[in-house]
């Protein structure tokens, strides 16, 4: 009675919250939040166990979790989104009881948790899930079909979340520490999810693909992917050893996808340099061809760019650089690191997915075209940077913040890289923050701090400017030939990062602050380098 008194206490709190701010829902909250049905348990293994009938765009199955008990309790939330519906939930043998409120199910267990125990129950569910009208912005499936007919089936759900097709505790701060994948398909088609395929059972009229993740995954990574695939692949020799590439596409894209995907051995190599080894060794990577552009998916990053380069043929950068390379490719691999290995816990944070991915691009061009080339193509992309809201969203509530999270976070960070003034230190800095937060779910603050500790500087202020404010700051100056005042205005206080300055051609450094500073200078014609996502104004 107790355990159920805390649920309603912990609901009307946050409906309550909710009615202050008509803008979020309920269910904003509830999915947001680390509830207290959420947080007395950490769950350990799932086994998702369904059949895809693209006929009817229908599913059925179930979901096995395992858990450690943290605490004791008898409420267990689990997160499925209507239409899908649950069947009903099985531990121990027995059937138990729940109560569902839109997406939240709030489970009555009977077995007492004891901390430290590890118990499991099943779930069974089954309906026709969302349709996605414009993967992967909206989410859910994507039911489509080949040029021959075929059934093209794919899976798309980050922000509105995994219990759009499947249950699970649905929040990002708990990874999973691995998972089994069976997925029922007809027999004519193929299934592609996370991992390395253990093994496939077929009948007179079914296939069933059964794929393991040996290694952590986040709820949004997990993937269907059901079509008439063809397979190939390659062996690269990374910094762990050999690691598998492989690639499922449609047959007729099969000489296309042959020429286009030689991108990911060079992908991986120039990642593997400037990030540490890819994080997933003992799941392979695949690249795996749906009928969306393409999503981060672990293991599985999916691909959907029309096998040419740049973004669907455009270069996002306008410098020319972005046709050196598959926007698709490119990017949803580097998330590979930044997602899949380094993730948020809420994702309000999640500039740290998308700023350091985009970022990733232009040391993809640095590694095997120049820093030049690098540094074009980042400042070209500073064009689309709105400032319409703050890269940091509202915390507790599953909103993320302004779309600037990725070509703002790739110029911050391109900022940083010329405070830091040492290429290598750079790198290595990357290196060891994929390192500090291998397979962990982080915090912006553990990324600034670490950051702050790396770099020898205090960021602080730095943050706070570019992540928590849309104001740009604006150097100001007068330059007579001879004396150079300078001064920072548009920023928070304590902002006062040096900026480096070129001097007939030879470079020199001030350190502008809120109140103006003096330099005397011998003469020659004064530039301020273009590498500092600043804003200039010559008085």
């Amino acid at each position: 009675m107790r355990n159920c008194c805390l649920v309603l206490v912990s609901l009307v709190g946050l409906f309550a919250f909710a009615q202050e701010d008509l803008s979020y829902t309920k269910d904003d909250f509830l999915r947001g939040s680390i509830t207290p049905e959420r947080q007395w348990w950490d769950v350990n293994f799932y086994h998702l166990d369904i059949e895809v009938q693209p006929d009817k765009k229908y599913i059925s199955g179930s979901n096995t979790i395992r858990y450690k008990v943290l605490q004791p309790n008898t409420v267990m939330q689990i997160d499925l989104q209507p239409p899908m519906m649950i069947d009903s939930i099985i531990s121990s043998g027995k059937e138990l009881s729940f109560k569902s409120s839109n997406n939240v199910h709030l489970v009555l267990l009977e077995d007492e948790q004891i901390p430290g125990d590890f118990n499991e129950l099943t779930v069974y569910y089954s309906g026709n899930p969302k349709e996605a009208i414009r993967a992967p912005w909206d989410g859910g499936f994507s039911w489509k079909k080949d040029s021959l007919g075929n059934h093209f089936v794919a899976t798309s759900c980050q922000g509105l979340g995994a219990s759009v097709w499947w249950p699970n505790k649905d929040h990002m701060y708990d990874e999973v520490d691995s998972m089994a994948i069976s997925v029922k398909v007809p027999k004519d088609l193929m299934n592609v999810s996370n991992g390395r395929l253990r093994s496939v059972e077929e009948d007179s009229t079914t296939k069933t693909y059964h794929w393991f993740v040996q290694n952590p995954i986040n709820n949004y990574g997990v993937n269907v992917n059901i079509g008439n695939y063809v397979h190939f692949g390659e062996k690269y020799q990374g910094e762990k050893g050999e690691l598998d590439l492989d690639y499922y596409v449609l047959p007729e894209n099969l000489d296309k996808a042959k020429q286009q995907f030689k991108q990911t051995a060079k992908m991986m190599e120039a990642f593997e340099h400037w990030f540490g080894p890819y994080p997933f060794y003992e799941d392979g990577f695949k690249l795996v061809e749906v009928p969306y552009l393409g999503m981060e998916h672990q293991s599985s990053v999916t691909y959907g760019n029309g096998y040419e380069n740049g973004y669907r043929g455009t270069d996002l950068s306008e410098s020319g650089w972005g046709l050196k390379f598959d926007f698709i490719i490119i990017h949803e691999a580097g998330h590979e690191w930044f997602a899949n290995s380094i993730t948020y816990k809420d994702i309000a944070d999640m500039w740290v997915h998308e700023g350091f991915t985009a970022y990733s691009e232009n040391l993809y061009l640095d590694y095997h075209f120049g820093k030049e080339a690098s540094a074009d193509y980042v400042i070209g992309t500073r064009k689309r940077i709105q400032n319409d809201k703050p890269i940091i969203g509202r915390y507790n509530l599953n909103k993320r913040g302004s779309s600037d999270m990725y070509y703002k976070g790739a110029n911050i960070l391109h900022t940083l890289r010329q405070l830091v003034d040492d290429d290598e230190k750079w790198r290595m800095i990357l290196r060891n923050m994929n390192t500090t937060f291998y397979h962990q779910t982080v915090t912006t603050k553990q990324i600034e701090d670490f950051l702050s500790k790396e770099t020898g500087i205090n960021l602080t202020a730095f943050f706070e400017q570019y992540l928590r404010t849309t104001k740009i700051p604006v150097l100001e100056f007068s330059y007579d030939g001879r004396k150079l005042r300078y001064r920072y205005t548009n920023t928070v206080e304590g902002f006062e990062i040096p900026v480096k300055v070129a001097l007939d051609g030879k470079p020199h450094w001030v350190s502008p602050k809120a109140s103006w500073q003096t330099l005397k200078l011998k003469g020659g014609d004064l530039k301020i380098v273009r590498d500092f996502y600043i804003e200039t104004k010559q008085l």
